[in-house]
């Protein structure tokens, strides 16, 4: 009988030592894909810092262009480029030309690009500095209570968080990038956008 109960107790941890075998052989490389997918070759994103491991991101309600409260979950299932600006900042100004042409470069990968200024006026003054340095991609919208700012822990102007499609941080450019260069396309591509067959 004990010889029974032993065989019995050695197959199950054979079985399962097994299965374990298997789960890794199956999510390890995936793993190791993803977490390459979102490191960046030196110099093209500036300074950019890679999320270990990913972290869950803030849904802390901001407004568009006519005052309704928007939150990121609604972009849910498509990754977002998130950047943090405000007119009065001017390496925000020099960057946001490259943020626009961006928008519409990745518009067909499932990226979305959101400028969120942290001006305390009213929309118009985005308005307005957008007719100026014709921006006409980006929507228009404020985060005046600085909600999203706090929750993302955003120590200067500009900072870019990038979101995967689950809605995790992945990484985030501390000052101005050239986000229209071929470089940065590729990564952002290459980062956020999940591989065909894969879940969101």
């Amino acid at each position: 009988m004990n010889k029974v109960i032993v065989v019995v107790v050695l197959g199950t941890v054979v079985l399962a030592a097994l299965a374990m075998a298997v789960i890794e052989s199956i999510t390890g490389p995936r793993s190791s894909r993803e977490a390459l997918a979102c490191t960046a070759d030196e110099g093209v994103l500036g300074n950019y810092q890679k999320a270990e491991p990913p972290g869950a991101t803030v849904d802390a309600a901001f407004t568009d262009a006519k005052g309704a409260a928007r939150t990121l979950a609604e972009w849910r299932g498509s990754a977002v480029v998130l950047n943090f600006w405000a007119t009065w900042c001017a390496p925000c100004v020099r960057e946001m030309p490259a943020l626009d042409r961006l928008r519409s470069l990745v518009a067909d990968d499932g990226i979305q690009v959101l400028a969120l200024s942290e001006d305390r006026g009213k929309p118009s003054v985005v308005e307005t500095f957008y007719k100026k340095h014709a921006i006409g991609n980006l929507p228009v919208l404020m985060d005046k209570r600085r909600k999203l700012l706090t929750g993302f822990a955003v120590q200067g102007l500009p900072t870019t968080v990038l979101i995967n499609a689950s809605g995790n941080e992945v990484g985030r450019v501390v000052g101005v990038a050239e986000w229209d260069s071929d470089g940065a396309v590729a990564f952002l591509r290459r980062c956020l956008t999940p591989p065909p067959g894969s879940a969101s």
